[in-house]
């Protein structure tokens, strides 16, 4: 089992910046963040591989969002600027141990969640 602490959620007016962290207590072979809006699906926003470092990003967040590892301390962070109220949701941590089939953002993929931070962009 991995655990996954989120952090650094918040409200920050449109334009502004936050920064996600995301622990892991075990080895993980890649992490995700995902996030969920009002009245919407999960969806994912972006994806490391823990050995790698190859990143992968939604469309609706490229060149905005950066995600990156700091493998010594076993933490994923979310890098998020220029937000935009489109962008308000709860942002989750997942991930997952198995190096089998590609990590892209198929819930099912990861087995591992955080308990979710909340961002709030005001216009």
């Amino acid at each position: 089992q991995v655990q996954l602490v989120e952090s650094g959620g918040g409200s920050v007016q449109a334009g502004g910046s936050l920064r996600l962290s995301c622990a892991a207590s075990g080895y993980t072979y890649c992490m995700a963040w995902f996030r969920q809006r009002p009245g919407k699906e999960r969806e994912g926003v972006a994806r490391i591989y823990s050995g790698s470092g190859s990143t992968n990003y939604a469309d609706s967040v490229k060149g905005r969002f950066t995600i990156s590892r700091e493998n010594a301390k076993n933490t994923v962070y979310l890098q998020m600027n220029s937000l935009q109220p489109v962008d308000t949701a709860k942002y989750y941590c997942a991930a997952s141990s198995s190096s089998v089939g590609n990590c892209l953002f198929g819930t099912l993929r990861y087995p591992y969640w955080g308990q979710g931070t909340q961002v709030t962009v005001s216009s």
